[in-house]
């Protein structure tokens, strides 16, 4: 089973339950991602049944395909609403080099590798997260630009994992290689992070460590970049990267947690407007979104 918002526009956003391609609204048992997340804190396990029963013998809203087109009155939008979004870094292997080589050999990002305790941080807020079509950002003040692709986890508020989503960490890898400290400044901006297109609840994905992660840019309707990976290479469980973020903190809304990225560009290559991210991950979907500079 697979969960969605969808609507004209985030004001009367519906919830949906997908199956088989179609749509189900159940916006009267739950009015928002959030109802639902809250609701399933000790009730994890029942989710994809209760899920079966309010569909079976329902008629379908709408076809996933079409909410996907963005060409009728309704469209999919992002699959969160009241939830933070933060993320782990430094869980691949090529990730930890790249990192390495930004700061110029510093260290850090290779001795966090290896550390009992991951790197965690805050990524956006909801008003600085976008949906599948809607428009992520590169800084303004920014020379080189990157999307980073991640599995994100869907956590409700008794911390326990409820699904997956595809998420877009961009990333400004001019400014977080100057200086780790500004990191924040590279990682959190307007349009800064993209979710989507739904949630695959966990009874939708026979074996989440083992999920085909990719990465396609598109300039001019051209391939510019294309890469992908396994979410095998992950080198933490995810229910550690959770357990962490879970310390000393919470979450009354649920939170998403990126899972880090896998699949890193060449340094010759900088997101600019007009450029399209399309990142795809087995058993979710695809996220596509168009690039704009300056987020506000």
């Amino acid at each position: 089973m697979y969960l969605c918002r969808f609507g004209e526009s985030e004001d009367g956003a519906r919830i949906g339950v997908v199956r088989d391609g179609a749509v189900y609204d159940v916006t009267e048992r739950w009015a928002t991602m959030a109802d639902l997340l809250r609701w399933s804190a000790g009730h994890g396990n029942q989710l994809g049944e209760t899920l079966l029963k309010l569909v079976t013998g329902a008629a379908p809203a709408a076809q996933l395909s079409e909410l996907a087109s963005g060409q009728g009155r309704l469209r999919l939008l992002k699959p969160t609403d009241a939830q933070e979004v933060w993320a782990a870094g430094v869980t691949y292997e090529r990730s930890r080099v790249a990192r390495e080589e930004e700061s110029a050999g510093s260290g850090i990002y290779d001795r966090v590798y290896t550390a009992p305790r991951p790197e965690i941080f805050f990524k956006a807020t909801p008003s600085r997260t976008v949906g599948p079509g809607e428009a992520v950002a590169v800084r303004q003040d920014s020379r080189w630009n990157v999307p980073e692709p991640e599995l994100g986890l869907v956590v409700n508020p008794a911390l326990e994992l409820v699904g997956f989503t595809i998420g877009n960490d961009m990333s400004s890898r001019d400014i977080e290689g100057e200086n780790p400290l500004y990191l924040p400044q590279a990682k959190v901006y307007a349009r800064c992070c993209a979710l989507g297109p739904v949630i695959a609840c966990c009874d939708a994905i026979a074996d989440p460590r083992a999920l085909t992660v990719r990465l396609e840019i598109r300039r001019g309707g051209a391939q510019l970049f294309a890469g992908e990976i396994s979410t095998g290479k992950i080198v933490r469980p995810y229910e550690e990267l959770i357990g962490y973020l879970g310390r000393d903190n919470l979450f009354p809304d649920g939170v998403v947690l990126l899972t880090g990225t896998g699949i890193v560009p060449p340094d010759d290559v900088s997101l600019e407007a007009g450029d399209e991210v399309i990142i795809a991950i087995d058993g979710i979907g695809e996220l596509r979104n168009p690039v704009v500079r300056g987020g506000r």
